[in-house]
């Protein structure tokens, strides 16, 4: 699947509210729950474990990105990675030190 496939079927793809002159936050909705709750487990994780993924997420909160807009952004670069790696047919190597 494409990258913005793949985020819609997880259900963290942003979906912007507007209408006319009135412009709201984007949100995410839709998508498979039971595919959302285990990369939210995974993000909290990998936000404190994974040194790739720390330093990404330390960035944005350094930029002043609220936590949770953060960790979103930490789902959908775990759920791209994995489809990567699918469409790859590979296994996930981690980096050597």
């Amino acid at each position: 699947m494409e990258r913005k496939q793949i985020t819609s079927l997880a259900g963290l793809a942003p979906m912007t509210r507007q209408t006319g002159q009135w412009r709201g936050k984007a949100f995410i909705q839709g998508g498979r729950k039971f595919l959302r709750d285990p990369l939210c487990m995974y993000a909290l994780v990998a936000a404190r474990y994974n040194p790739d993924l720390r330093q990404k997420y330390q960035t944005m909160i350094q930029a002043g990105k609220p936590a949770n807009v953060a960790l979103t952004a930490l789902r959908r670069k775990v759920i791209e990675l994995a489809n990567a790696l699918v469409r790859q047919d590979r296994k996930w190597t981690p980096k050597a030190a």
